[in-house]
């Protein structure tokens, strides 16, 4: 919707975004406000809003651009691309993409087979599609055996823009997995939030649907799946900063159920020499090399 509401705005041509009422950031919802689209606040879930924005654009003349249009998946096959490029056409083993409606990971597997067909790489990575336990209809699908697919009620997660219980390119993405011999992860809400937590450590600033990438990394390295050489890709699909009020809820252990074990909550100190002190040898102590 960012995107949209941007592109239109340099080029003159008015978007309606539909969004769920209080089930977006502030920050994603800001974004298509300041570009001047038209927002419709919805009292209803993503799978609402699908299925509004179908019914609205049989009826009037607006031009549908969410991924139930394949020229968007057209576009976003491009990052397929960029990633074989950056690795100087080496194929890696694995590619890790969230997942909600499922536009994206089946633009991904698009992007490496037509690098395929093309005859630029030989092979084509083992896709990961990484859900939320709480909206986790594909991945329930997949431990079924492929058997028989049941939407699901999506409850909520701070990795919102993957909350969708009846994704529309649900058969686009089994046929790309079936191929690519793929699988299908899920993160709880705590697992996917320390891993947001953990790669913020590192030096990154990521969001909760990262934490969803990752946590399927490390489930799939703990079990051995992915091994120690495999080169693997994670795809970061958005910046922290559009969910820094998660951030400060975790930092500040304020999430009811979560534990937050990697917190970092600032310390209060009072004004003097000595207590800083204390505080800082304390901390200096704890993060000096232990030498055995």
């Amino acid at each position: 919707t960012a995107a949209l509401s941007s592109y239109c705005a340099s080029a003159g041509i008015p978007s309606i975004v539909f969004l769920p009422a209080n089930r977006i950031s502030i920050a994603q919802l800001v974004q298509p406000i300041a570009n001047g689209a038209f927002v419709l606040s919805i009292d209803t879930d993503f799978d609402g809003c699908m299925q509004l924005i179908r019914e609205v654009t049989a009826e009037l003349p607006i031009y549908l651009a969410n991924s139930l249009n394949s020229l968007r998946l057209e576009g976003q096959k491009t990052a397929a691309i960029e990633i074989l490029q950056q690795f100087d056409w080496q194929v890696p083993d694995w590619v890790i993409v969230p997942g909600g409606n499922l536009g994206n990971i089946y633009a991904f597997y698009k992007g490496f087979q037509m690098c395929k067909e093309l005859g630029l790489v030989d092979r084509i990575p083992r896709l990961v599609c990484a859900q939320a336990a709480n909206a986790n209809p594909l991945y329930l699908y997949f431990k079924s055996g492929w058997k028989e697919f049941k939407p699901v009620r999506a409850q909520t997660t701070f990795a919102s823009a993957i909350q969708i219980g009846d994704p529309v390119s649900i058969d686009r993405v089994v046929h790309a997995l079936k191929n690519c011999n793929g699988i299908v992860e899920e993160a709880t809400e705590e697992e996917l939030m320390d891993a947001m937590a953990q790669a913020d450590s590192t030096g990154m600033f990521t969001c909760p649907h990262t934490g969803v990438a990752l946590t399927a990394l490390f489930k799939l390295r703990n079990s051995g799946v992915i091994k120690p050489t495999d080169r693997t890709v994670v795809v970061s699909t958005a910046h922290g900063l559009k969910f820094t009020q998660s951030k400060i809820d975790y930092h500040s252990k304020n999430i009811k159920d979560l534990a937050c074990q990697f917190a970092n909550p600032p310390m209060q100190v009072k004004a003097d020499f000595g207590s800083v002190m204390d505080v800082l040898s304390k901390y200096l102590q704890s993060k000096a090399p232990k030498y055995h």
